[in-house]
């Protein structure tokens, strides 16, 4: 998020962002989105976690100083906590102006950021059987996420409200249960010749296959603040697609996405402190015993917080503009 130095409130500065970073060797882009008040930081391809968050590090470091030598801030969080989405300024591409165009309001209020994690995959069938295997986990990261609670100025009584804010758009949540890559790929084909949608890039979903990188796009998490725990989530989210490579295909059951459902609402609510139904039990279990019970090691978490609280805490001692200079200031990688 761009921020006006002073005010700490967003700023439609993301040409001078781009700008500034022409001519930079950098390990990576810096993009519009849907705001001009937003800059994507997006990284080159990457073989291990540690190098992939050495490249996000880098790149916040190179967009921290363009914004402070035209007098803005850089900050990362699952929204802002004070600015009105609805009256940001949209980027001037035409992508955008469709989409707003289409979505309306529910467009104009996408005023929140997530953290897309792109996972290489071997071939198309096994990242639907990836996608399947790794959905039922997906809450839980989302729970360990959670950054959030702030929204238009208020307490929103949410962890991640962002989730409940993707919810206003078509085709969001988890991808619909179909039994093989070939059935997903017919059923975008059938949405793109109706005209509601101009390709796989114009599904929302919390994850889905992204045939022309090659990868699966797990896209459920907040935007964390602490690089360090960003570093955290694309560990989990690699180990747990690792694992998934090697683990039997999960039984086809569309009724598991009702639980997805329920498992995501929990997630959003309450974050780590709340309980969601374990993905292989007939029961409802705290977050904590859940990171406990993952197929793989969660690394950097144990279940018991996340940056939502952090947020929470500051806000209720000293204000929202106090939670938007420790947003800034936890942003910066040499803090």
């Amino acid at each position: 998020m761009i921020l006006d130095a002073d005010t700490l409130e967003p700023l439609p500065r993301v040409e001078t962002l781009l700008a500034g970073a022409e001519g930079r060797s950098l390990p990576g882009v810096l993009k519009t989105e849907l705001h001009a008040s937003v800059v994507e930081l997006t990284s080159d391809v990457s073989a291990t976690t540690d190098e992939a968050i050495g490249k996000v590090a880098e790149l916040r470091r190179a967009a921290r100083e363009i914004a402070e030598r035209d007098g803005l801030r850089i900050a990362t969080a699952g929204s802002h906590p004070t600015a009105i989405p609805a009256e940001l300024e949209i980027a001037p591409q035409e992508r955008y102006r469709d989409f707003v165009a289409y979505a309306g309001p529910t467009a104009r209020r996408q005023g929140v950021n997530g953290l897309p994690v792109h996972i290489g995959m071997p071939d198309a069938e096994a990242c639907f059987r990836v996608l399947e295997s790794v959905v039922p986990w997906l809450p839980l990261v989302l729970a360990l996420s959670a950054n959030s609670p702030y929204f238009e100025g208020r307490d929103t009584g949410m962890l991640s409200i962002r989730a409940e804010v993707l919810g206003f758009l078509p085709r969001r949540g988890a991808p619909p249960p179909v039994r093989s890559y070939a059935e997903w790929e017919a059923y975008i084909e059938r949405m793109v010749r109706s005209g509601v949608a101009s390709d796989y890039t114009s599904f929302w979903w919390d994850v889905r296959p992204h045939p022309r990188f090659g990868t699966l796009e797990i896209r459920v998490p907040d935007q964390p603040t602490s690089v360090g725990r960003t570093g955290a989530l694309v560990g989990l989210l690699r180990d747990l697609c690792e694992w998934a490579l090697e683990a039997p295909p999960r039984p086809f059951a569309p009724a598991e996405r009702g639980v997805y459902d329920q498992n995501r609402w929990a997630a959003s609510r309450f974050g780590p402190h709340g309980k969601l139904v374990h993905p292989d039990r007939d029961v409802a279990v705290p977050v904590p015993e859940l990171v406990r019970e993952l197929p793989v090691e969660a690394r950097g978490f144990d279940g018991t917080t996340c940056e939502a609280d952090r947020q929470l805490e500051v806000g209720r001692a000293d204000g929202l503009r106090a939670v938007c200079a420790d947003l800034v200031e936890r942003s910066n990688v040499s803090a």
